[in-house]
């Protein structure tokens, strides 16, 4: 971080923020908006997750009124363009690789200076947040075995599953290679660039049976797909709700959840 702060030095006046609240985010999107900074997020998806959420939050509609100029499917404004920074140099699934974005401080500096920026896609959903990268629902055991769970999933008009099947995990993505079990890519079209959504649904594969009712072994795993503008889940029998990796964030999704896409609401800066 301090040589990205050093490198950027070089063309630009830099303070360096702590962002340990939403309170210290908001100040510093504040800030930002008010005095035309650019803003330099370093760290994972999941850090970059926090300050895109709470620009979303500042920049809705006030009073439920829509602005005339707001695309028809958006509910958000133009959100600015962020600088990355991962700080785990060796990653080859977050977002950033995902985007082709640069790495190294310095030229994810020169990429901030330079100003060109690259519009990407936005999923949000109806637990008060957004999703960069994808989310992973259903959990595991002790044994990292996934443990079985029940849920309507819909994708726009497709139905991927109608809750009496047991699930065994369940992928929504905006970029690909997000999750796999059993050696299986859950997501493997996903853009972020679209306007949709990717669903990759995992579930124990059918065992047809064979001669003598002796089951026939046709694999373990068996993935469904969808793409859309909006995903629903709709968890079935499950007190204590399903697991959720967001973002790499751990969480839960109770009864029910939906993601849905907004297109081209954010930026990124690139080469």
């Amino acid at each position: 971080m301090l040589s990205c702060r050093d490198a950027l030095r070089k063309g630009a006046n830099v303070e360096v923020l702590e962002l340990d609240s939403d309170t210290d985010v908001d100040a510093a999107v504040k800030r930002a908006a008010v005095d035309g900074a650019r803003l330099v997020v370093a760290g994972g998806d999941g850090q970059l997750r926090a300050v895109l959420r709470r620009m979303v939050r500042r920049s809705l509609p006030r009073g439920g009124e829509r602005p005339a100029d707001l695309p028809s499917d958006r509910t958000v404004p133009d959100l600015p363009a962020i600088g990355v920074l991962p700080l785990d140099a060796g990653a080859d699934a977050d977002l950033a690789a995902k985007l082709g974005l640069p790495r190294s401080p310095g030229d994810v500096a020169a990429a901030v200076l330079g100003g060109k920026s690259r519009r990407v896609d936005l999923l949000r959903h109806d637990g008060g947040s957004v999703t960069l990268h994808g989310a992973v629902v259903g959990g595991g055991d002790d044994s990292g075995r996934p443990l079985p769970w029940f849920a309507r999933i819909d994708v726009d008009d497709t139905l991927l599953s109608d809750g009496s099947e047991p699930l065994l995990a369940c992928a929504v993505a905006n970029a690909d290679g997000y999750g796999t079990l059993a050696g299986l890519p859950l997501i493997v079209s996903a853009d972020p660039a679209d306007g949709v959504l990717e669903v990759g649904l995992a579930l124990p594969a059918a065992r047809p049976r064979g001669l003598f009712g002796r089951k026939r072994a046709h694999g373990e795993v068996e993935v469904r797909r969808a793409r859309g503008r909006a995903a629903q889940f709709t968890i079935v029998d499950s007190e204590d709700g399903v697991p959720v990796a967001d973002d790499g964030v751990a969480g839960t999704v109770n009864k029910k959840r939906t993601w849905w896409m907004e297109r081209d609401a954010w930026g990124v800066y690139i080469h």
